[in-house]
């Protein structure tokens, strides 16, 4: 049974979803630490597992290029510490002070319990951080981060990668005024991140992305999820609708034979209407639409290239009307490579992240309201 939530004015709400999207967007960060060309940027990995890893790849490869200065590794792992560094030429620290010691940066990639206590340690002395999604478990160890990063003027920076993924940004562009969206993100059933439930493993991206797409305050939510393989929830699906009559429509599985990561966006207002569809995992995806004056209905021979799988552009009649559906142009690239870039480039000019504290607190906020309804129904 799904369950509607009333949002409640933020003095009395537990879970503050969404008021002014706009202001994450225009807050400035005022940093005091210097980094030029000449004085590269010193950054660590703390937690180099299945995601770590991938972290201190690209942290090499921005070394190699002269972006960085990649100055080590912790992991509570030996072995695995051992094997990374040895893959990537990096030095071991024996500990989280010792990174932080010789480090400007550190990136968080260990288990979720563990990024509050972290991310605080570091903060405090005054280093930059950027802390893998979800950021934490709790929503008041959330906002204390948020504050304590602006008390000492640091940069916090959260793992929602899809941001920064080409996918996303065509959507800004291409469909302005959405009023129909669907997610959908499944993936077999992993080998990390079990100690959280699915919505703050999977659904937190969907979630931070649609929240920046929309740009409106959320006004109510209906969620429902089951456990199936572990104690939280493997299965869960939401639907948010907001102030300007947008709905979106999140489903999200962690025990599906099949990864998917797509969204589909109806988009209409001022703006001609359109359907997106688009694969995150591909970084493709169609857009169809009204035919302008002079698109000629496609050939039969196209048509059924188009049926086989071709990505060419074809041109259908339908009541009269000529649809388009046409390949999207999107220029693939690595969206974690981006987001570490940006992470790098944000202390070395002194600027607030895409993805700031306070703006992945927002879709926190969002997933701790879905997580408390499928509890509530587990009770029910």
């Amino acid at each position: 049974m799904k369950v509607a939530v009333e949002i409640v004015p933020s003095k009395q709400r537990r879970f503050p979803l969404l008021e002014n999207p706009r202001r994450w967007q225009t807050l400035a960060v005022a940093t005091t630490h210097q980094a030029t060309s000449t004085n590269k940027i010193r950054v660590a990995v703390l937690g180099v597992g299945s995601l770590g890893q991938h972290h201190a790849r690209i942290y090499s490869e921005l070394e190699k290029a002269g972006q960085i200065q990649f100055s080590g590794i912790f992991d509570a792992n030996p072995d695995t510490a051992n094997k990374i560094a040895a893959k990537n030429g990096v030095k071991i620290f024996n500990s989280v002070s010792d990174a932080a010691a010789n480090s400007d940066a550190l990136n968080i990639a260990t288990p979720t319990t563990t990024h509050f206590e972290i991310a605080k340690q570091l903060l405090v002395q005054g280093k930059h951080v950027f802390v893998e999604k979800p950021m934490t478990d709790d929503t008041a160890q959330a906002t204390e981060l948020v504050e304590l990063a602006q008390q000492k003027d640091c940069i916090l920076q959260v793992g929602h990668v899809e941001r920064f993924n080409p996918v996303f940004k065509y959507l800004e562009t291409a469909a302005p005024e959405p009023r129909f969206i669907e997610c959908h993100r499944l993936s077999p059933f992993p080998a990390r991140s079990t100690d959280i439930g699915v919505v703050l493993d999977l659904m937190i991206h969907d979630l931070d992305v649609v929240l920046a797409f929309v740009k409106s305050p959320v006004v109510s939510v209906d969620a429902v999820g089951i456990p199936v393989l572990s104690r939280s929830e493997d299965i869960a699906n939401a639907r948010l609708r907001f102030a300007n009559g947008c709905v979106a429509n999140l489903t999200v599985s962690r025990v599906s034979a099949e990864r998917m990561r797509k969204i589909r966006v109806f988009s209409g207002g001022t703006t001609p209407p359109s359907y997106i569809s688009l694969d995150y995992r591909a970084q493709e995806g169609f857009i169809y639409r009204i035919a302008r004056d002079g698109e000629q209905e496609s050939s039969k021979f196209a048509k059924l290239l188009a049926l086989a799988g071709s990505n060419a552009t074809v041109v259908s009649e339908f009541a009269g009307r000529k649809i388009v559906r046409e390949p999207v142009p999107i220029a693939k690239d690595e969206p974690l490579k981006l987001e570490l870039q940006h992470f790098v480039e944000c202390i070395r000019q002194k600027q607030t992240p895409m993805v700031s504290g306070e703006s992945a607190k927002r879709a926190l906020d969002l997933a701790f309201e879905i997580t408390r309804q499928i509890q509530n129904q587990k009770v029910n």
